[in-house]
């Protein structure tokens, strides 16, 4: 009984005085990307292909959004927006991109389960959610954990951040986005 609440002791003193700054990379060797920043590159593997970089889209707008995981209500409702309107961001000259954390047959079965169409690409190493400061502290239920901030980057045809959105708000979010890439 003793060990049990020494162990509990021992588990609340550390989430209380750990230093959080170890779990994200807010402040650590790169500011915070925004408007007018070169995008970082990647190489990441595509659901259902070869290995996608930032460099194939050269010359062409992209919209990037990065999302939590795959099958969940919110982030569902934002692939199915943005595989909705994936003709009209190709009319306006812009193809979509999303990155989650989750592995590409995960990748492959919620593209199936819900016939998206845009491309997703597994980040399960994190490294370009890293490169683009969207892995955060989150806090649900009083509980705080790394993850995932519902981000989406505008790229434009030089490399360059046109556009970002954070803490993104899914419902409208991909007609905005699409109203930026038409503006762009």
């Amino acid at each position: 009984m003793f060990q049990r609440w020494t162990n509990l002791a021992r588990t609340l003193y550390l989430r209380e005085h750990i230093d959080r700054s170890l779990f994200s990379n807010k402040g650590k060797d790169m500011a915070e990307l925004k408007q007018g920043d070169m995008a970082p590159d990647f190489e990441l593997p595509r659901a259902g292909g070869d290995p996608v970089k930032l460099s194939d889209y050269r010359g062409k707008l992209l919209v990037l959004f990065f999302y939590p995981k795959d099958d969940t209500e919110g982030c569902t409702a934002e692939a199915l927006a943005f595989s909705a309107l994936e003709a009209e961001f190709e009319r306006a000259g812009a193809a979509v991109v999303g990155i989650s954390p989750d592995s590409v047959r995960s990748h492959e079965k919620f593209q199936a389960k819900h016939g998206l169409t845009v491309t997703l690409l597994a980040d399960q190493e994190k490294a370009a959610i890293e490169a683009y400061g969207v892995w955060t502290e989150k806090s649900m239920y009083g509980r705080r954990f790394m993850g995932v901030e519902r981000s989406t980057f505008l790229i434009g045809v030089d490399g360059r951040i046109r556009s970002i959105w954070r803490k993104v708000r899914v419902r409208g979010h991909a007609e905005a986005v699409l109203q930026a890439v038409r503006e762009a």
